[in-house]
């Protein structure tokens, strides 16, 4: 049975594991004075084109999250309103990445395209009312020079302001007639051209384009701008929150003046802070860019900030949701440390994950005194952080790889791995003791020569004796192939758009953000592993299964390493 509005408020007013924000705070408010009815209402409006990134995440997980907190409704509402941009794939991709994230709109999708004929009938109204006229400036002289002002200047009022009622009822039915060529007229607002806010200089509420939408097909040729479609679109549906992000707190003047001009169901516009992330951009622009002039493979390439590409990398839809929790509902923009996304996913796959061995850059190792032909099936854990995990087989043999990092020739002080003369423990199996190099005409070392001892079973001594280095490994003839790709930041500094003068964010790409490894053995427990399952490769770092892995080819993208930095930042902090 479903709590109350009123008992929902009290929980989340006092439950301390629910992050404290100001959208809260006022939507109590609002219940506790039955404002809308006690009702919580909330959309998500992308718009389709483009992948949804972090950004969005956090915009998804505040609008379903809080619905779902007071036992409201969220609605899905695609913003088409620019046919030039917009495609199905945007939008299936969207859905796809929601549903992923972990929402549910059920049966509450809708688009603006469904209300196109409603805010033609607004805009009429307006025009009747003499609040809006056709206007035959040029978009750049609206938008620049005397006609647009500047901050502490008035803009001049546009030649055709004062056009009759009769005359601009007219012109916007020619409009939509597809009688002027595109650009040539614009219907807008008319408010007032000496406004501090810009917004509010007379803006534009449709323009002529004449482009097939991916809903509407050829039936329009004039489609309306977003400021007067969204307020509108929120009306209908009846939302009780508008929730978004920082950047339309200037917007929301002309959000208010709209609908109070057509006297129609208010909605409360709320704004909060932007998602900002070190190392990356989400501005949707500056994604299209990199995708579009190839600097990425695509929207779900595992280096960009979509969702889509944060799956393909090995992200989960928990740790994702776990890190828009964390990083709470603010008023002001900041920027958020990517350690903390990183931080997030370690702790969920930490728990989840299987363990498994994988050697990137293998070095080969000759057991001399194992037997030749004889091969054993040791156990080994799949996660000690999970009791119920079990555990596997793996095959020890007289040949092995360990990592190429992992032998040094002339070791320095305090490295404890593999050198010659000295013992080190395999993981679940033996200590061995490095005998023999053996280097190629170049004086690279190719083969290791060691010896193993049998009392050592399952990596420890009954004599006590100590042993420091614990290597990971693989069996030679067991061990499957792999190609390895190791993801690292996209751009080299914290704040991407911090660029030399005359350069943009793209000088500051990381040459080396994908590093391929094509050479890697993995343990035979992974043949045939299956796109989209999760790993943690011993003393590596967490890998996730790539769709490129085909049954003659395993991929694996590296999600994140071991290394913790957010708890190194905590802790200096």
């Amino acid at each position: 049975m479903k709590k109350n509005v009123e008992e929902r408020v009290n929980t989340i007013s006092t439950d301390t594991t629910q992050p404290t924000d100001f959208i809260r705070q006022i939507i109590n408010e609002d219940a506790r004075t039955n404002k809308y009815g006690g009702r919580v209402h909330t959309r998500f409006p992308p718009e389709p084109n483009g992948y949804i990134h972090l950004g969005s995440a956090k915009a998804i997980c505040i609008n379903f999250g809080i619905a779902e907190d007071y036992g409201g409704r969220c609605n899905l509402r695609f913003d088409d309103t620019n046919p030039t941009k917009e495609d199905v794939e945007f939008v299936e991709s969207i859905k796809d990445d929601i549903r992923w994230l972990g929402f549910d709109w059920e049966d509450r999708e809708y688009n603006a395209s469904d209300y196109f004929e409603q805010l033609y009938g607004y805009a009429v109204q307006l025009i009747k009312k003499g609040a809006a006229f056709v206007c035959d400036l040029s978009p750049e002289e609206i938008r620049y020079g005397k006609y647009r002002g500047t901050l502490t200047e008035p803009g001049l009022e546009s030649p055709n302001r004062n056009r009759s009622v009769e005359e601009n009822l007219d012109l916007f039915a020619r409009m939509r007639a597809g009688e002027f060529k595109e650009g040539s007229r614009t219907l807008r607002a008319k408010i007032d051209m000496s406004s501090p806010n810009l917004v509010m200089r007379d803006p534009v509420m449709y323009r002529i384009l004449y482009a097939s939408h991916h809903e509407t097909g050829d039936t329009w040729c004039i489609y309306p701008m977003y400021d007067f479609t969204h307020c509108i679109s929120d009306s209908i549906e009846g939302i009780t929150h508008s929730l978004c992000s920082l950047e339309f707190e200037n917007n929301r003047p002309l959000y208010d003046w709209f609908l109070d001009q057509l006297d129609i169901y208010h909605p409360q516009q709320i704004e909060f802070a932007r998602l900002n992330v070190s190392y990356t951009v989400l501005a949707k622009r500056k994604l299209i860019q990199l995708v579009e002039e190839g600097h990425v493979h695509g929207w779900d390439d595992p280096r960009m900030p979509t969702l889509s590409g944060l799956r393909r990398r090995g992200y989960t839809p928990e740790s994702i949701r776990d890190f828009c929790n964390r990083i709470g509902i603010a008023k002001a923009d900041n920027l958020v440390d990517i350690a903390l996304l990183e931080y997030c996913v370690r702790q969920d796959l930490n728990q989840h994950a299987p363990r498994v061995m994988a050697v990137l850059s293998p070095l080969k190792v000759v057991i001399d005194n194992y037997p030749e032909g004889k091969v054993e099936a040791l156990d080994a854990d799949n996660n000690p952080e999970e009791p119920n995990a079990g555990t596997r087989k793996i095959h020890f043999s007289r040949e092995l790889y360990i990592e190429r990092g992992d032998f040094i020739e002339d070791p320095p002080r305090k490295y404890f791995r593999l050198a010659p003369g000295r013992e080190v423990r395999l993981k679940h199996a033996y200590y061995i003791t490095c005998d023999r190099v053996v280097k190629d005409e170049h004086g690279e070392v190719v083969e290791l020569h060691c010896t193993y001892d049998p009392e050592t079973r399952g990596g420890w001594s009954e004599d006590g004796r100590k042993v420091r280095g614990t290597l990971h490994w693989v069996s030679a003839p067991h061990s499957h192939p792999a190609e390895v790709r190791l993801y690292d930041h996209l751009f080299v500094k914290p704040d991407p758009d911090d660029a030399a003068e005359g350069s943009d964010f793209k000088a500051n790409l990381n040459p080396d953000s994908l590093k391929v490894l094509s050479s890697c053995r993995v343990e035979s427990s992974l043949a045939g592993a299956a796109p989209g399952i999760r790993y943690q490769f011993l003393r590596q770092g967490y890998f996730y299964v790539d769709d490129d892995t085909s049954s003659d080819k395993l991929v694996f993208n590296r999600t994140v390493s071991l290394r913790d930095t957010w708890a190194k930042i905590q802790k200096s902090q």
